[in-house]
């Protein structure tokens, strides 16, 4: 991953730095050499990412604020002058869009406006991070391409598809050099929200009861957080170097198709590593998810030279010595800085 090596010494502003993959995006950034600065609302309440890695040590500056304030947010930008933006603010939870739909609408695309608005009189390079759930999904066990139209079911998801329509316009109407990066279904250590599977089996195991399965039968292509964030890396580097215009496009960063399985599957697999944990299925009516969605990798693979390093198994493995380590009172931020170097060191 030499090419990693142009991070030394920049100046990356990352938005959403007290999030779940923010949160590793700066850590891995940080041992890359990088000078980071964040923005983000305060973490919430709560075990988190962003507290277990220490990130506020990790970083130059921060701003606890909120994307939808454009005043702050570029005042903050006015100061901190990043070279490279990684835009990964937004409402993250589909089920939570059912409920604070216009926060989610707000947040995720207006957020998203305000950034573009800033590139708009800045010019540097940034990748704005959206989601598998970008796509109109059929369901019709296709893996989407970058050239797939976008949609949504859901709030959440049509917010997704919203901001990869809101960032290709910004770009064709005031050539930006900005790329957006398209992945889901991700796990790793550190993630502690609500309604998420892994740590809802976490939750589950220490209170020994039954983890709550909504759609048990549900196909997901899983992946570690350190593949999507390697793949906005190796992006981002791309868009700071000489050739960056050949790279301004749509970028899916999904796992191998041999990593995609059902949530009960990988739920099981979870506790065989984890400790002994028990699945209930939840009988109510739940909100509308997808079934089935995977993403066709190969553009990434063929120009960036990307590839998912750790396959499902490793990933669910790696995630549960996570927890296991967090919960015995581990030194997390040297735990997962030794994480990313395995990761560093393992094949494509």
């Amino acid at each position: 991953m030499v090419e990693l090596d142009v991070y030394k010494n920049r100046r990356v502003l990352v938005t959403g730095h007290t999030g779940f993959k923010g949160s590793w995006l700066c850590l891995w950034l940080t041992k890359l050499g990088a000078k980071v600065y964040g923005y983000a609302l305060p973490e919430e309440n709560g075990p988190a990412a962003y507290s277990a890695l220490e990130i506020r040590n990790c970083l130059a500056d921060e701003a606890l604020a909120d994307l939808r304030n454009i005043e702050e947010l570029s005042t903050f930008a006015e100061k901190v002058s990043p070279e490279i933006i990684f835009h990964l603010g937004a409402q993250a939870l589909v089920r939570k869009s059912f409920i604070q739909p216009l926060e989610t609408i707000q947040t995720n695309i207006l957020g998203t406006a305000h950034i573009l608005e800033i590139l708009r009189k800045k010019k540097v390079p940034a990748v704005i991070v959206t989601s598998d759930k970008c796509y109109e999904n059929l369901e019709t066990g296709k893996s989407y391409v970058e050239t797939d139209p976008m949609g949504g079911y859901d709030i959440y998801s049509m917010s997704k598809g919203s901001c990869e329509l809101l960032t290709a316009s910004y770009r064709r109407s005031f050539d930006l050099n900005v790329a957006s990066a398209r992945a889901g279904n991700v796990i790793g250590g550190g993630d502690f929200a609500e309604d998420r599977i892994l740590p809802d089996c976490v939750r589950s195991a220490r209170a020994k009861r039954p983890v709550l399965l909504r759609n048990p039968d549900s196909v997901r292509p899983w992946q570690h957080v350190l593949d999507p964030i390697s793949g906005y890396l190796t992006l981002g580097a791309q868009l700071l170097g000489p050739d960056s215009i050949g790279f301004r496009e749509g970028w899916n960063f999904g796992p191998e198709l041999t990593s995609t399985i059902t949530v009960r599957k990988l739920v099981e697999t979870f506790f065989e590593y984890y400790g002994p944990g028990e699945i209930q299925i939840d009988q109510e009516k739940q909100p509308h998810e997808a079934k089935l969605l995977h993403l066709d990798i190969n553009k990434a693979k063929n120009r960036l030279r990307w590839a998912p390093r750790w396959n499902v198994q490793e990933a669910v493995s790696e995630t549960s010595l996570w927890y296991r380590n967090f919960d015995s009172g581990g030194m997390m931020k040297n735990y997962s800085l030794d994480q990313i170097s395995r990761y560093e060191r393992s094949e494509k």
